[in-house]
């Protein structure tokens, strides 16, 4: 299972409705093969969506993500004039820094 990351931004002025989580979360379909999305807004006018897919690999996961957001601008009037500005798997550096031993 893959994390992927896609950011959405509104256009300056516009801001994200209070329903948002449960907007998006209504939208998605058993097609878009997405196991969870965790719908995180930054108001207000920013929305990060965490998709997690079960997909075999770490490019598919990322398409399927992108593919899903496309869909979901259309899908859900409130994002129509939003616009996905990025995508990608969220690195974790600090959980896989060498650690010391005492």
């Amino acid at each position: 299972m893959y994390l992927v990351h896609t950011h959405l931004e509104l256009p300056s002025g516009e801001e994200l409705p209070q329903n948002i989580r449960a907007l998006v979360r209504s939208a998605i379909v058993s097609r878009d093969l997405v196991e969870h999305v965790a719908v995180h807004a930054t108001p207000p006018s920013r929305l990060t969506l965490g998709f997690y897919l079960l997909t075999v690999s770490l490019d598919a996961a990322e398409e399927r993500a992108v593919r899903v957001c496309h869909r979901l601008l259309c899908d859900v009037p409130q994002l129509a004039t939003a616009r996905l500005t990025g995508a990608g798997v969220p690195l974790m550096p600090l959980a896989f820094a060498p650690q010391t031993v005492d």
